[in-house]
């Protein structure tokens, strides 16, 4: 168990200047249906875009596009 007092403005001090993206990942990604959907997404070997779509817009998240492969 942690013993930190999360009552006591110390306890936040090293996140006092973490940036907005920072702290939403570090709330997102111990989110138990967030940890799921990812684990169902990435088991397909090509999810299909809808799929990818679908989760980005549940989610929030963005994901940089690729750059395609020359021929």
């Amino acid at each position: 168990m942690h013993s930190i007092d999360w009552r006591t403005p110390a306890a936040y001090r090293r996140i006092k200047d973490f940036p907005p993206a920072g702290f939403a990942w570090e709330y997102l990604r111990r989110n138990e249906d967030y940890r799921r959907d990812v684990v169902r997404l990435t088991q397909r070997r090509e999810p299909a875009g809808d799929e990818v779509d679908a989760f980005a817009s549940r989610w929030g998240v963005r994901f940089r596009t690729r750059p395609r492969r020359a021929a």
